[in-house]
């Protein structure tokens, strides 16, 4: 189901693509509709949170980087499946740029829990915490583990409900096309 919903994605991409270059052009401009907030092709919305150490974050303030934002909560077994997977990819990109933000949606007052519970798992990469779960509605998003990859443009490219797989082929591709747009930039 993982490998569809990613084909579906890509195709997503592709249409809302195709409909962007018509309206333009203007050759079709009473037919154009916004993307949905939160959906792939779409600018990423604003986003704040608190890092584990209280200080704010905010994806305007990654602008200009490939960012890949994973909501998760420690009651979530599927999040625990996909941690090993994400600090792979931290650690195997983040010297091209990759910035991996976790962001834990456990209840207010756990922060000492999820800080224990990262360690745990090995991870390294950093983590916001949202007690509120304002993330999802932000992103559009049902449930956890929740993904979400932004270009340096700060254009949804990838999004995926459910663990992260190390063999997801539209993952790949997307962050890829990130990594090098970061790249040929700077």
């Amino acid at each position: 189901m993982g490998l569809n919903l990613s084909l579906m994605v890509t195709t997503r991409v592709r249409r809302h693509a195709r409909l962007f270059a018509v309206c333009l052009a203007g050759a079709a401009l009473p037919a154009c509709e916004p993307i949905p907030s939160g959906a792939v092709g779409a600018p990423a919305p604003a986003y704040r949170s608190a890092t584990m150490t209280g200080d704010t974050a905010s994806l305007e303030s990654l602008r200009g980087r490939t960012v890949l934002l994973n909501v998760w909560a420690t009651w979530c077994y599927p999040c625990r499946e996909e941690l090993p997977v994400l600090q792979q990819l931290h650690e195997a990109h983040a010297s091209r740029g990759l910035v991996l933000i976790g962001v834990s949606i456990d209840a207010g007052g756990s922060g000492a829990a999820i800080t224990e519970f990262a360690r745990t798992y090995g991870v390294t990469y950093p983590l916001w915490h949202d007690p509120d779960n304002t993330v999802s509605a932000v992103f559009q998003g049902i449930g956890v583990p929740l993904s979400v990859l932004i270009g340096p443009d700060g254009i949804i490219r990838w999004k995926h409900l459910g663990p992260v797989r190390a063999n997801d082929p539209a993952l790949a591709a997307a962050l890829e096309e990130a990594l090098r747009e970061v790249e040929s930039a700077g």
